[in-house]
């Protein structure tokens, strides 16, 4: 599946923003009415670690929304590593709507450059191999596209966005079917051009997925040893994906097994946000 480009986001984006204004500014904003209406301010945001950067689209549309006063110049662009205490963008505007607006745009920039940053990390991990990394669907309710969008900042791959465009057909998929041929079968029956993909727990079954016509195949625990020979007996005829429990102990040495993908759910479920701050001036 291709990577989410910024340009397939442009509804989103205004979409995530207009929930995360409605969440923290409500009826409005009433500690920012302690400032004169006129008075106008400038502001700094800086990281406080080294981080890959993403989120700007998500931080003009916060301030766009907010005040279209306001206006954002940046020094740094999607995808790009800073230092820390690095100058990110500066704000120039009411200074109501530059208080008001602060928090929900930090949120995003560091919750996304959260994600960008451990993606590379996971990318340079495996830098040497052939594999892509992939992501899952396990992100924060809402903000999906938002976070496959940082992980293809930060260097890794997205895998299927949802339920609708690819099939991932599970233990339990299988069991329901009648079988691993059968789900197959019925996989390119219901939805022809699809990928599909299968889940196995062993040789067998791979061997068994490779006869249906499987696209691409996921190793679920498999031992190394067990993915070295998966990979001899697949031959390219499918893709092969290693799946589950994987950690940056296991993350090398299942890539240079020669699988094709390793789909990581930590990559979107377990981040810490990029530590933000804005220095105001008047």
């Amino acid at each position: 599946m291709p990577n989410l480009r910024l340009a397939d986001l442009t509804a989103e984006i205004e979409n995530n923003v207009r929930r995360a204004l409605l969440e923290d500014v409500g009826s409005g904003d009433i500690t920012a009415q302690l400032i004169p209406a006129e008075r106008l301010a400038k502001a700094t945001i800086i990281t406080r670690d080294e981080a890959v950067i993403c989120g700007t689209a998500w931080v003009d549309a916060v301030f766009r929304q907010l005040d279209p006063r306001v206006a954002v110049h940046w020094q740094v662009v999607d995808g790009q590593r800073v230092k820390a205490n690095q100058p990110l963008f500066h704000l120039e505007g009411p200074a109501r709507s530059l208080l008001t607006g602060e928090r929900s745009a930090l949120n995003f920039l560091q919750l996304l450059s959260g994600v960008a940053t451990r993606a590379q990390y996971l990318a340079d991990f495996v830098g040497a191999t052939q594999v892509k990394l992939l992501d899952t669907r396990k992100t924060l309710p809402g903000l999906r596209l938002a976070q496959k969008y940082a992980v293809s900042c930060g260097g890794c791959h997205n895998h299927r966005i949802g339920l609708y465009d690819a099939f991932l057909i599970k233990e339990n998929h299988i069991a329901a079917s009648g079988g691993i041929a059968e789900a197959v079968a019925a996989a390119h029956k219901i939805a022809p051009g699809k990928p599909v993909e299968i889940e196995v727990e062993s040789l067998e079954e791979l061997q068994q997925a490779l006869e249906a016509g499987a696209d691409i195949i996921m190793l679920d625990e498999l031992s190394l040893d067990d993915m070295r020979e998966a990979v001899r007996l697949t031959a390219g005829k499918a893709k092969l994906e290693a799946s589950g429990g994987i950690n940056e102990s296991t993350l090398l040495p299942i890539a240079e097994t020669g699988v094709d993908y390793i789909s990581i759910g930590a990559m979107t479920k377990d981040l810490k946000a990029v530590d933000l701050s804005m220095r105001l001036s008047l």
